[in-house]
């Protein structure tokens, strides 16, 4: 895969407190829906992200809780909120 690095870089300039402007194109791609983003600090980089919700309904039928080998849900019940081995 080639990456026309041409449209990929920008330089900014950082104002006295920090502050640089993030270029409107990937605003209005990457930022539909949040105005919120997360920050990654690396020695040497810094790796901006979107903070987009997510829906987690995809992953409810995943987790395999195997209640399937519970005999005695109250005693289960009893034990999990007790903290009893």
């Amino acid at each position: 895969m080639v990456i026309n690095m041409s449209n990929a870089i920008e330089i900014k300039k950082v104002d006295k407190q920090g502050r640089f402007v993030i270029p409107s194109d990937w605003r209005k791609r990457e930022m539909k829906d949040t105005d919120e983003v997360f920050l990654l600090k690396k020695k040497g980089f810094l790796k901006i992200i979107p903070k987009r919700k997510i829906s987690l309904t995809k992953f409810f039928d995943k987790a395999d809780l195997r209640v399937d080998v519970i005999n005695n849900w109250a005693e289960f019940e009893k034990r999990f909120y007790e903290g009893s081995p």
